[in-house]
């Protein structure tokens, strides 16, 4: 990816490559030269190929050039969320053994507790792993940690070509299949033939001259590779913005003149109700709605009104992350999420793995895919990859009609997918069960119409006869102050039983019908 930044800055060295709201930006050229600084700082700090390094940045510059730059020096980035908690930065730290971490001023005090935390604060012994470093990007620097300036060399030195693009060059935090978040592990292979499989996309996504909206979270997959890596790969404007906000967007898509807008499914219930919402979009040729399905009824009323085209897609982490797209269907048909990337293949299966063929597909199945684009597996050791034939079972169930369009229909996984960001209820339920008070809960995930779906958790609490407002406000406490905050429960719900199979195993699909149905306003 770095050394397509390379190469555009060859071409078109003086053209604007990406800009911040607020006014700062960068030249193709310069862009290229402060990426080729941060890996030699990064060289010269002790990071060596295959160190990793922790971004805990927000939509800035300085993340886009330690990116880069990291991927150029051919350690590996591990960007996470900026909205993390200490506790849940601690156990990143911990589990990837970042050498270094860079944080921001919305992020440095955040990054500081997690790194006291005892498990970090001094070195471990067998693989001679030192305690992260810290380097502070916009604010002064505290004793024993390097400001972002300090680490940008003053002259930069060649690195050696990348001798193998099955390299590790991203770790990123996702759900997975099972337990606490784990990071999936994708190479340098999967990251460009994504890439490169977007750009066969007829009729394309980004084109050189467009101006590219950067609103979505560059630590998400979303806007790291789709967004981010599509930019860099027509060469393409990207205008970053650190977080989306109704109005401003707006305001700065106009001043930007922004032609391609990547969103996540909330923003269409965030825009609904803007007046003369037509005019203000007038820059925008095309919106890209990924990380959440969006629904028909969604896109039939936001075009109508937008009067701009809306195209979505199917992706995960796992799979860098774009696997479907509408723009490739013929015809394209509501509640689809489009047809398989050039490259990607898909298939679906039965719960004994039979693979479902013919007239079978157009019946509900596990979602296989098959492509370069796909992950190695989670880290450290590649557990639950790709089988031996290339094919990786997704945990979404969904049926593909005669034309090889795709429609989602379930989960297999019970990830609870808020504003596009994966929340894994057993994170939720491990936090609310160490309340005093709590006796056993259940979290899952309930209809929301500004961030697609919301956490709900139900408590059986150790007291009924006594648990009242108190317990609730417990379990909110906890979870605002160990998770972040698209992680919280909206809503604690006290009851005395949960539903169970005969083996006395909690049965979620029930609670998540139930959710369903009081939001059609079936149930009170």
């Amino acid at each position: 990816m770095a050394a397509l930044v390379t190469s555009a800055a060859a071409d078109l060295p003086d053209r604007l490559a990406v800009v911040e709201a607020g006014g700062r930006g960068l030249t193709w050229s310069e862009l290229d030269s402060e990426v080729g600084r941060v890996a030699t700082g990064l060289g010269a700090a002790g990071v060596v190929a295959g160190h990793r390094v922790m971004i805990a940045l927000g939509n800035r510059l300085e993340f886009v050039t330690t990116y880069l730059g990291v991927l150029r020096a051919q350690a590996v980035a591990v960007p996470v969320n900026p909205g993390s908690t200490a506790e849940e930065i601690a156990r990143m730290l911990a589990d990837c053994g970042a050498r270094m971490v860079l944080a921001d001023r919305d992020t440095i005090e955040t990054v500081r507790a997690a790194l006291g935390r005892s498990e970090l604060a001094e070195p471990t012994d067998g693989d001679v792993r030192a305690a992260p470093r810290l380097v502070a990007v916009g604010s002064p620097p505290q004793p024993g940690e390097i400001s972002y300036d300090h680490l940008r060399a003053e002259t930069v030195r060649p690195v050696p070509p990348l001798p193998d693009p099955e390299k590790l060059a991203v770790l990123l935090y996702t759900s997975g299949t099972s337990g606490l978040p784990r990071a999936a592990m994708l190479t340098h292979r999967a990251l460009l033939a994504n890439v490169e499989q977007v750009a066969t996309v007829e009729p394309p996504m980004i084109h050189t001259d467009d101006v590219v909206l950067g609103v979505v979270p560059l630590f998400h997959v979303y806007g790291l590779n789709a967004v981010l890596g599509g930019v860099i790969r027509h060469r393409a404007k990207l205008v970053l913005a650190e977080r989306f906000d109704p109005e401003g967007t707006l305001d700065l898509i106009e001043d930007e003149a922004c032609s391609v807008v990547p969103v996540a499914p909330p923003v269409f219930a965030a825009w609904r109700d803007v007046d003369a919402l037509a005019e203000r979009l007038g820059p925008v040729r095309m919106i890209l709605s990924g990380s959440a399905p969006l629904s028909a009824e969604v896109i039939e009323e936001f075009t109508a009104k937008a009067r701009v085209p809306v195209h979505q897609g199917y992706g995960l982490t796992e799979a860098a992350p774009v696997v479907t797209s509408t723009l490739l269907s013929a015809d394209p048909k509501p509640g689809s999420v489009g047809a398989a990337l050039e490259g990607i293949e898909i298939r679906l299966v039965d719960e004994d793995g039979h693979v479902l063929a013919g007239s079978e597909a157009e019946d509900p199945g596990e979602i296989q895919i098959r492509g370069a684009n796909l992950f190695n597996g989670y880290w450290p050791d590649g557990a639950d990859g790709p089988d031996e034939d290339g094919w990786w079972s997704t945990g979404d169930v969904g049926f593909l009609d005669g034309d090889g369009d795709l429609f989602l229909v379930d989960r297999v996984k019970e990830i609870v997918i808020v504003s596009g960001f994966n929340v894994y209820p057993t994170e939720v339920e491990a936090v609310i069960r160490e309340v005093p008070g709590v006796r056993q809960v259940a979290v899952v995930g309930a209809p929301d119409e500004q961030t697609g779906e919301a956490v709900v958790a139900y408590v059986i609490p150790a007291d009924v006869a006594t648990a009242a407002e108190g317990l609730v406000a417990g379990v909110k406490d906890a979870c605002g102050t160990r998770l972040a905050s698209y992680k919280r429960p909206t809503r604690v719900e006290l009851v005395e039983t949960l539903p169970r199979t005969v083996t006395g195993k909690i049965r979620k699909g029930v609670l998540r019908g139930e959710e369903r149905r009081k939001a059609f306003g079936v149930l009170e």
